[in-house]
């Protein structure tokens, strides 16, 4: 029998586990088998087996669409993780017009993505969107910005540099946990703020990082699909056509539902490795770090 403490973190945990076995679970396990068939929401359903594995094998634009999508993670990522540490330890500190700053530093990630996507269409404007203008009064080419594959990736990234709110919380959080007593002893032996930063705070905060890191990547690969939808379409040239507006293309535009699960699951088991690789390889850093 259940001791009456644990009934009652069970009964707590409820509405979570039953909100995730419906909205994740469930539609996880229909995906997958869903991968196995010629799903197109209107035939009756066939077993094909790994022939729609196979179709993606073969399949230019999955390749072209996964390699954008590691772009944007390889790129956006290690910007995102250090801006949001930058954040964290400049803000740490309390003072004058801090709490405003650490507000704003938030804000832009509680707005939705199409209102965020819609905002940024404005501002990307070659015509009289505002970040255009400044672009091309330095005498770049700013009314090309969405033209070129270049331009159009980096606006997808920029873009993303600013919703780090959740990143920037977990980081202030766990920095303003450390012991101030070390910090104290840093100040009377005189250490430097860079040897201060390299050996103590970025080892102490690097378990976070790791975990941060490893949460980014799975964001990273999923959160393109607003704005590649929203203001570049995937172009120029397949360029921001990444991998879950590909997926919803053939989805809901082409009707390919068994195809679009397969590439569903392959995402997934993509992005479970890539986050397994990060892992082991920032925790071997993290060896580096503690020499």
């Amino acid at each position: 029998m259940f001791r009456r403490e644990h009934r009652t973190g069970l009964m707590l945990a409820m509405p979570l586990l039953v909100s995730t076995t419906i909205l994740v679970l469930i539609p996880t396990l229909v995906t997958f088998i869903f991968a196995f068939t010629n799903f197109d929401g209107l035939s009756q359903i066939k077993w094909v087996g790994f022939s729609n594995f196979s179709k993606i094998w073969g399949d230019t634009l999955f390749w072209t669409s996964l390699k954008n999508s590691f772009y944007i993670a390889a790129v956006g990522v290690p910007l995102r993780i250090t801006i949001a540490l930058f954040l964290a330890l400049l803000l740490t500190p309390e003072r004058t017009g801090v709490g405003a700053a650490r507000s704003s530093a938030f804000l832009p990630t509680v707005i939705p993505d199409i209102s965020y996507a819609l905002l940024w269409l404005w501002m990307l404007n070659p015509i009289y969107g505002p970040v255009a203008y400044l672009i091309s009064a330095l005498g770049l080419p700013g009314d090309q910005l969405l033209l070129t594959p270049f331009g159009a990736r980096f606006s997808i990234v920029f873009m993303s540099l600013f919703q780090i709110g959740e990143i920037y919380i977990v980081l202030l959080a766990a920095r303003r946990e450390l012991p101030h007593e070390l910090y104290e002893l840093c100040t009377i032996e005189g250490t430097s703020a860079f040897w201060t930063f390299k050996r103590l705070t970025l080892p102490l905060l690097m378990p976070t990082i790791v975990f941060l890191t490893a949460r980014d990547v799975a964001w990273s690969l999923q959160s393109t699909f607003v704005p590649s939808l929203v203001i570049t379409k995937g172009g120029p040239n397949f360029a921001t056509l990444f991998l879950p507006l590909y997926i919803y293309q053939n989805g809901f535009e082409y009707m390919r539902l068994g195809l679009a699960s397969a590439m569903t699951t392959v995402m997934f088991l993509l992005t479970g490795l890539m986050i397994f690789v990060q892992v082991r390889v920032l925790r071997f850093r993290k060896g580096l770090f503690d020499l």
